[in-house]
């Protein structure tokens, strides 16, 4: 027995990218289906989990801390952090087309009640690319988790909700044609077996990317990334594994820039795994020594979190074993460790000004309380030789060698056995830079000695890489329709009724960003993409009658 569906516009997937259509489809009084695999407690995907970080130019936050911006300005760190491929047409397009826009997306989310803390953060400011030339990162008051509740009380207050219907533990497996149009979707419910088919006029693509799926990451991984690491962790969603990808291929459809992806570098098993192999993204601190597998601090350039995310997850895949540890102190964990994403910042999450502030000037003594007692990969020690025996019992090896870690910490703190007009460290001098900037000022250490008996113990954290987000996807026009592998006398050509959206997309053409994100842009993305499927459906369909 067959389930059988019907609307006006089919959306496949139910965070942001998905929420995002089906509010304005329903403003324009469309019937709306919406088909998630998820159950409906995680209703909101990986966005729910997100910090709820957001790239805007020259925003009422920026103006308020004197931060001077511009479009012109924003492109032009875009276009060097994203080194397009010069063949990359589409991709371009939508970069040009989002950065024209964000006022638009600021405004759209203002309007769902959603507000910001007043600091803008300052990310991926570049290394040997410039990135982020002045900050740009909003943080949402509530995080990731607050913007997905905001978005779900608007749409089940919105004045013809009446049209929208959701389903949940719906897996789409394929679409159905008749006379070259695509006319239904097909699936089944995961819960009670049953099939289903949904007839649609419309149907928009929002699944998300490739990297919940790791067999497929590691099968696009990218060339100047060596082989994939043997662990490589999932901090994607699960349901982001691509398989609609693959049914755009089947079709005829163009999907593209797979091999580039946006995945973290300091990655650690979930203490509390809510799926196969879930990673925890942690923020590394500026103050700690990022070191191999050995000990050895890798370079020439250290590494330090906030500059150049894909530098540092190249380093690490350029190492003979690739994995790496963070070296630091009890003190500097207080400080600046913290963790990408709403679970464990409480403080911001549940709009706890005073615990947030205090979490922000005191550190977050809970994350490191949970670390030290239910991560393996969180290690503490009373001496640097004691550190090394740890490190080397958790690998079942003894790469580390306690000499060499020894030295490497010692070369680094010999820099403030001299005068402060002659430290001659790069991680010192980023550390300077970070600080010198109001919003990084309080969460970031002086520089200083790591190893000082005052703020024992030491501490080692064995990190992974962690797949997170992909910047390839299915390629789009500007309108987020489906383009079709081939073309016609040079022109692209298009599946008139199918469109992607978010991540599904590469965040818009198959590869807005190109091999580097400016951080922020994901949530937004997935918005902007939205709004222009929502927007074609609407005006097409206006003009049809």
């Amino acid at each position: 027995m067959k389930r059988n569906y019907a609307t006006h516009t089919a959306i496949v997937g139910g965070g942001i990218a998905g929420i995002t259509s089906a509010i304005e489809l329903l403003d324009a009084n469309k019937k709306v289906v919406l088909l998630d695999r998820d159950l409906e407690k995680n209703f909101g995907g990986l966005a729910k989990e997100s910090f709820g970080g957001m790239f805007f130019i020259n925003s009422p936050q920026q103006r308020f801390s004197g931060i001077k911006d511009s479009i012109a300005q924003a492109k032009k760190d875009w276009y060097s952090f994203a080194e397009f491929d010069e063949n990359e047409v589409w991709g371009k397009k939508w970069a040009d087309a989002y950065l024209e826009s964000t006022q638009k997306i600021y405004d759209w989310v203002r309007s769902k009640k959603v507000g910001f803390f007043p600091v803008v953060h300052w990310v991926e400011r570049g290394l040997f690319a410039p990135g982020n030339s002045v900050p740009r990162f909003h943080m949402v008051w509530g995080t990731g988790d607050g913007l997905i509740k905001a978005l779900l009380d608007h749409l089940k207050s919105h004045p013809h909700n009446k049209n929208l219907t959701l389903y949940f533990g719906h897996k789409v497996t394929g679409f159905e044609f008749k006379d070259s149009e695509i006319v239904a979707l097909s699936g089944v419910d995961e819960a009670s077996g049953e099939f289903f088919e949904c007839r649609a006029e419309n149907f928009i693509i929002a699944t998300g990317g490739i990297n919940g799926n790791i067999q497929k990451v590691r099968k696009n991984w990218h060339e100047e990334w060596s082989d994939p690491p043997e662990v490589l962790l999932n901090g994607s969603h699960h349901f982001s594994d691509g398989l609609i990808h693959d049914e755009v291929t089947q079709i005829g459809g163009s999907v593209t820039n797979l091999d580039l992806m946006w995945n973290y570098a300091a990655g650690i098993p979930h203490p509390y795994p809510k799926r196969e192999n879930h990673g925890l993204s942690l923020v590394p601190p500026k103050s700690a020594l990022w070191v191999n597998y050995k000990g050895e601090r890798m370079g020439p350039v250290p590494l330090v979190t906030s500059f150049d995310t894909r530098y540092l997850v190249t380093k690490i895949c350029e190492q003979e074993k690739q994995f790496s540890w963070q070296i630091l102190n009890k003190k500097i964990a207080y400080k600046e460790l913290g963790v990408s994403g709403s679970e464990f910042n409480e403080g911001i999450k549940n709009k706890k000004l005073f615990s947030f502030l205090y979490s922000i000037l005191k550190g977050n003594k809970h994350l490191i309380k949970i670390l030290e007692r239910d991560s393996p990969n969180y290690i503490t020690a009373q001496s640097v030789g004691e550190l090394a025996k740890k490190m080397n019992r958790l690998t079942g090896t003894n790469d580390v060698d306690e000499a060499i870690l020894q030295r490497t910490i010692d070369d680094y703190d010999e820099n403030f056995k001299r005068g402060k007009n002659i430290w001659n460290d790069e991680q010192i001098r980023r550390i300077e830079h970070t600080r010198a900037y109001k919003g990084d000022r309080k969460r970031t250490l002086k520089p200083q000695k790591l190893n000082q008996k005052r703020a024992y113990p030491l501490i080692a954290i064995r990190e992974f890489i962690l797949s997170r987000k992909s910047l390839g996807g299915i390629q789009t026009n500007l309108h987020s329709q489906v383009l079709k592998s081939t073309s016609k006398n040079n022109t692209p050509q298009v599946f008139e009724n199918l469109y992607a959206v978010g991540e599904a997309a590469g965040f818009g053409g198959g590869g807005s960003h190109g091999k580097r994100a400016l951080e922020g842009t994901f949530l937004t993305s997935c918005i902007f993409t939205a709004l222009k499927a929502a927007q074609h459906i609407t005006e097409k369909n206006n003009n049809e009658k």
